[in-house]
């Protein structure tokens, strides 16, 4: 089973890494919650659990933090943002997990694209690249080239070979894809994006 651990400071060393029942170091670590947290599993879809906790069901795990009777859960009476409502339910079926990490993705997209409009030089981009950049995401952005000095994020469940639209031609540097095609893709291009960052022990 998969543990999180709250981590430490850039100025603390890092929390000792758990070890499975077997005794063995878990096969991967996830550092992620912009650096506060650090997951460990043997397998990638505990891990993407810990993005989108409805993605697997914790009912049986009391110990696990996304537990409700865990100390840490949100839903705990002794947590200090106790809500009144709980919010998880297991997603049953693989379509479902799929639309969540569309959704994942989805809002990862719109967090990172700002950050990187807000850290660049917006004034050396055209109107039109600036319009690409700002714009909102309801419908993916189809820019036939792209080679504006802000790195453009993008999805690739909708463009070719899988969705509907052209690929953006221009400097690969430029251009950051997010892929929920399915765990270890979504793990990995989220990684390479800087979003989180995996390691694997074995």
């Amino acid at each position: 089973m998969a543990v999180l651990v709250r981590n430490t400071s850039s100025s603390e060393p890092p929390p000792a890494a758990p070890a499975g029942a077997d005794g063995r170091p878990y096969r991967f670590e996830m550092i992620h919650a912009g650096g506060t947290r650090r997951g460990y599993a043997d397998d990638p879809a505990e891990l993407v659990a810990m993005l989108i906790p409805e993605y697997a069901d914790y009912t049986e795990h009391p110990e696990h933090p996304e537990h409700p009777e865990h100390p840490e859960h949100p839903e705990h009476p002794e947590h200090p943002e106790h809500p009144e409502h709980v919010g998880y339910a297991e997603l049953a079926t693989d379509a479902e997990r799929a639309v969540a990490r569309v959704r994942l993705v989805l809002d990862m997209q719109v967090r990172l694209q700002a950050q990187l409009a807000a850290g660049w030089p917006l004034d050396a981009c055209t109107e039109a690249e600036r319009a690409v950049l700002l714009g909102p995401r309801h419908e993916p952005p189809a820019p036939s080239r792209w080679e504006a000095p802000v790195p453009l994020v993008l999805i690739s469940t909708f463009y070719e070979p899988t969705g509907p639209l052209p690929k953006p031609s221009g400097p690969a540097d430029l251009q950051l894809w997010l892929d929920p095609a399915d765990d270890w893709t979504l793990l990995t291009s989220l990684h390479t994006a800087g979003l989180i960052t995996v390691n694997r022990s074995r």
